[in-house]
């Protein structure tokens, strides 16, 4: 009676998501008496879903075991397959091959039509997709859906159109295989899939949004994954790759301090035991140090991300230009765009070309890349490319001295970046035009634009781009940009943070970067001192 309790405790907390409890329940279940294989497979799972891969393994090698003394040929495919399973996501590829040959062997003693021959299909469809072979995974995965459908198993029918929807975009359609995420998805958010498949599409949904682009679907459903994770405080796979896609989405949106701890959060969980998905989060961390100018740890973190089987592209190539390696930035970046084939890939890559390009003195390498970006962005048509494109026009223009034709592009990608909310790929367009107006005599409108763009390097910390603008640098009261002139007038009337936010239609927390910057140039540490010196300075009447 004591065992038949504890076990409906333990099915209870997997009912909800209480992972270690469900854990703990099964140990003394274990302990005391001898469990179904059935009932071993949910210990395997909820051992797994806490981190410890390992016992989770033990587990499933048990309910094989017995499922194979039982002769049940179903249970012995199935957890063969998750077994084989889990070590591919480890990226230990020959334990996972032999589990999988294992799931096949044994299915073809029986004619049995059953799931299990679906789930065993899995690993090629992957293998195909990977492969490049899209239009042979696309069927294989396919007839997975179909299968799911016929046997009313709603992973089956998550993953089939998962794998569908991957095929799609790699044979370029974007549409189709957009709507087939969206029905993966749906059984996910409506809670009809387990939860190893959720995780599984979750991530990859939102890996795919990232690889075309489309920024609204990845915050969404970026937002529900952490949801998910929250809700299961001891649930250990897919946090750490949710992690990084929150800091790659808060990069863009100019949170960059919190941007650079999601990465090292995501680092840190991949770590131990290393997963395949750290080399991501060090490429991230890299990145943000990139762009905050600092040199020597950006690259430990690039060449780190190397080892862990990530190509670390644009950004090392894009470090290199920034300490002045530019036949370096060249070689590098020029090498790279030649092994990458996928235009999802290329995109970031033709941006980072197009850049380094012009700054060597290469007008037509650059002219060429853009105007590939320009067809890629035509035939994707989503925001964040056209910006990327339009960018990268101008940039190439201006490389030809050609301001009259960078000038309306420049400004087309200011309008899309501002629209995407990104802060730093806005302040360079701005940064672009005054090079355009500066060249065209337009002295009032170059003036405005760099300083707003300073304005901007300097609430993110992009301590290249400052120094690289600062002969640029219009002169004010104790060195303040703009918006931080109109920060101090409105603290000097006494507003609150709240109300300067409201104002100016910023956040809190941008205000509160804000006033720590004028403290630190005026050498003040109080609300009142700073209101002192905008009335010494008349920046407030009285």
């Amino acid at each position: 009676m004591e065992d038949t309790n504890d076990l409906r405790v333990a099915l209870d907390a997997i009912a909800r998501r209480a992972w270690t409890e469900a854990l703990d329940r099964f140990e003394m279940l274990d302990a005391s008496s001898q469990l179904p294989p059935a009932h071993l497979e949910q210990f395997a799972f909820a051992a797994g879903l806490v981190g410890a891969f390992d016992r989770s393994v033990g587990l499933f090698e048990r309910a094989h075991a017995q499922y194979q003394h039982d002769g049940d040929v179903r249970g012995q495919a199935r957890t063969a397959f998750w077994l084989g399973f889990g070590f591919m996501e480890r990226g230990e590829l020959a334990q996972a091959g032999g589990w999988f040959a294992r799931a096949e062997r044994v299915l073809g003693t029986t004619d049995t039509d059953c799931p299990e021959r679906a789930y065993i299909g899995i690993p090629e469809a992957l293998q195909l997709l990977e492969a490049g072979n899209a239009a042979s995974s696309l069927r294989a995965f396919e007839e997975i859906t179909t299968a799911g459908q016929r046997f009313g198993d709603r992973d089956l029918m998550a993953i089939g159109c998962l794998g569908a929807g991957q095929s799609l975009l790699q044979l370029g359609e974007v549409k189709r295989g957009v709507s087939s995420l969206d029905e993966a998805m749906v059984g996910v958010v409506a809670g009809e899939v387990s939860p190893v498949v959720c995780g599984i599409v979750y991530c990859a949904t939102i890996q795919a949004c990232q690889l075309t682009f489309d920024l609204a679907r990845a915050r969404e459903w970026t937002d529900a994954l952490s949801r998910w994770c929250e809700s299961q405080p001891d649930l250990v796979p897919f946090r750490g790759r949710c992690l990084v896609y929150r800091s790659e989405l808060m990069q863009l949106r100019g949170d960059w301090q919190e941007a650079a701890t999601e990465a090292e959060r995501a680092r840190a969980h991949l770590a131990e035991p290393p997963h395949p998905a750290i080399g991501v989060a060090l490429y991230r961390r890299g990145e943000l140090g990139r762009l905050r100018g600092t040199h020597e740890a950006a690259e430990r973190d690039f060449h780190a991300a190397a080892d862990h089987g990530y190509r670390p592209f644009p950004g090392l190539a894009l470090l290199r230009l920034a300490q002045g390696r530019v036949d370096e930035a060249v070689g590098t970046i020029t090498e790279a765009l030649d092994a990458a084939s996928d235009w999802t890939e290329r995109v970031s890559l033709l941006a980072a070309v197009t850049e380094i390009a012009a700054a060597a003195g290469r007008p037509d390498q650059a002219q060429a890349t853009a105007s590939e970006l320009g067809s890629i962005a035509t035939s994707l048509n989503t925001s964040y490319v056209r910006a990327t494109a339009a960018l990268a026009t101008g940039v190439a223009a201006l490389a030809r001295r050609e301001p009259d034709v960078a000038m309306p592009a420049l400004e087309d990608a200011l309008g899309l970046w501002l629209v995407l909310r990104a802060p730093y790929e806005a302040a360079r367009a701005r940064e672009l035009i005054a090079q355009a107006a500066t060249s065209v005599g337009d002295a009032d409108r170059a003036r405005y634009e760099l300083a707003t763009a300073r304005e901007t390097y300097e609430v993110l910390g992009a301590a290249d781009d400052l120094r690289r603008t600062a002969a640029g640098r219009t002169a004010s009261p104790g060195g303040l940009s703009p918006r931080e002139l109109k920060v101090l007038h409105l603290v000097a009337t006494g507003m609150t943070n709240r109300a300067i936010a409201q104002q100016l239609g910023i956040s809190e927390k941008t205000v509160a970067r804000h006033l720590s910057n004028i403290f630190g140039k005026l050498g003040v540490s109080s609300r009142s001192a700073a209101t002192a010196f905008a009335y010494r300075h008349n920046l407030v009447s009285d």
